[in-house]
C-alpha cells in the first residue's frame, strides 16, 4: 500500500485525450463518454485529498511448469490469461478494499470511497504517483518486488495523508515487451493501440475479430500475457498467495475440443466466478473458433462444423473461417455450395465468398 496526492496525475487527463484522439481506444465508448472524470480524482469526487493505492500479487511463479505462455506450445488448447484463471479479482479485492476503508474511518475519521476497476479511475498513473512501480512501455505498471503481475485498488479518502513518494522509470533500454506483442499494438513506447491488442480483441470487442489479426492471435482465447511475461522484472516477482487467485488446473490449458462443446449454461456453470464469464459464450466461442483454425488439427473440423448453424451469427462467421482453414478443398466447396444461398447474415456470406479465394 502507498498513498498518492489526490491532485498527483496533472499529466494524465492530456495523455488519456491523445489516447482518445488517436482513436485507441476502439470500441470503448465508455472511455471517451467518462474522460473528464477519469483524469483527476478531483474531478471525481470534489472532496478527496488523498489516495491510497493498493496491489495484490497474482503472479503465476517463476518455476518452469509455471509458464504463463506454456499453451503456446500446444495448438489444441486454449490460453486464459493468467488473471482469468480463476476467482473474479474484483469479488476477491473489493471486500479487502472494504475492511481496510473501514478500518481507517474507525481510527482517523474522514470519508471514503472504494474503487476496483468499478469508477473512471487511472489507477496506473495514481499507482506510479503512490509509488507502487511505473508505467512501463507497455503501459502496464511495473514493480521492482511484484514484476508485472499485481492487481491495482484504490480507496479515496477525505483525509490528508503524507504522499508515499512516486516512483521513476526503470524500463532503460529495454524494449522486451514492445517486440513481443503478436500483433504490433505498441505504436510508440508507452502508447497502446488498443485495436490491435489480442486482449482487447478478445475480451472487449464485441462483433466479429478482423482477419488481419485473426493468425496472429494463435490459441489465445481470453487476453494475452506475451508483454507482461516478456519483463525482466518479473524475476523478482513471487506467485500468489491468495488461494482464490491461484489458477485452476482445468484453466491453464483448457483443451479446443471440450471448449466447442459448450453451450450457454455449460459455459455459465464452467466459468462460474471466474471474471471470463462477462463476454458470454457467443464472444468466448468465437475466440474458440480462432484457436481452432489456428489449430491446425483436422480432429477439430467436425466441433468447429457444428457451429457454421450456430444462431450467433459472429459464431457462425468465425466457424466459417476456421472450417476454411482446416477443410480440405473438396470438402470446403461443397458445404459452401449449400450454405452460401441459405444465409441472410452479410458479415457469414463475407466469410463464405472468402472461402473462394
Amino acid at each position: 500500500m502507498r498513498v498518492a496526492p489526490a491532485d498527483g496525475i496533472p499529466e494524465a487527463g492530456v495523455r488519456l485525450r491523445h489516447f482518445l484522439d488517436q482513436g485507441y481506444h476502439g470500441t470503448m465508448g465508455w472511455m471517451a463518454e467518462t474522460a473528464d472524470r477519469r483524469g483527476s480524482p478531483p474531478a471525481l469526487w470534489p472532496e478527496v485529498r488523498s489516495v491510497l493505492m493498493l496491489a495484490m500479487n497474482y503472479g503465476p511463479g517463476t518455476a518452469p511448469e509455471d509458464d504463463p505462455l506454456a499453451h503456446l506450445d500446444d495448438k489444441s488448447s486454449g490460453g486464459i490469461s493468467v488473471y482469468a484463471r480463476h476467482r473474479d479479482y474484483h469479488d476477491v479485492i473489493k471486500g479487502r478494499l472494504k475492511e481496510l476503508a473501514s478500518f481507517l474511518v474507525s481510527r482517523a475519521g474522514g470519508d471514503v470511497k472504494v474503487f476496483v476497476d468499478t469508477a473512471p479511475v487511472m489507477e496506473k498513473p495514481l499507482g506510479e504517483a503512490a509509488g507502487l512501480g511505473w508505467q512501463g512501455k507497455h503501459t502496464n505498471l511495473v514493480s521492482r518486488k511484484l514484476g508485472s503481475w499485481f492487481f491495482l485498488g484504490s480507496i479515496f479518502t477525505t483525509l490528508e495523508l503524507p504522499p508515499s513518494g512516486a516512483e521513476r522509470d526503470h524500463c532503460g533500454s529495454c524494449r522486451a515487451c514492445l517486440d513481443s506483442c503478436p500483433t504490433d499494438a505498441f505504436p510508440a513506447p508507452y502508447q497502446l493501440d488498443a485495436r490491435r491488442c489480442i486482449s482487447y480483441l478478445t475480451i472487449e470487442h464485441p462483433g466479429p475479430i478482423p482477419g488481419e489479426f485473426r493468425k496472429a492471435i494463435g490459441n489465445r482465447i481470453y487476453g494475452c500475457d506475451d508483454c507482461l511475461a516478456a519483463c525482466p522484472w518479473n524475476k523478482f516477482a513471487d506467485a500468489a498467495r491468495e488461494a482464490k487467485l491461484v489458477a485452476r488446473e482445468d484453466l491453464k490449458s483448457p483443451r479446443l475440443p471440450d471448449l466447442l462443446t459448450l453451450d450457454d449454461a455449460a459455459f455459465r456453470k464452467l466459468f462460474s466466478g471466474s471474471p471470463v464469464k462477462r463476454i458470454g459464450r457467443n464472444r468466448f466461442l468465437r475466440n474458440v473458433l480462432i484457436a481452432a483454425g489456428n489449430s491446425g488439427d483436422p480432429g477439430l473440423l467436425e466441433p468447429v462444423r457444428r457451429h457454421l448453424a450456430d444462431p450467433d451469427a459472429v459464431v457462425r462467421s468465425t466457424a466459417v473461417w476456421a472450417f476454411r482453414r482446416l477443410a480440405p478443398a473438396d470438402l470446403l466447396k461443397s458445404e459452401k455450395d449449400s450454405a452460401i444461398l441459405a444465409e441472410e447474415n452479410a458479415d457469414v456470406r463475407a466469410e463464405w465468398l472468402a472461402a473462394l479465394s
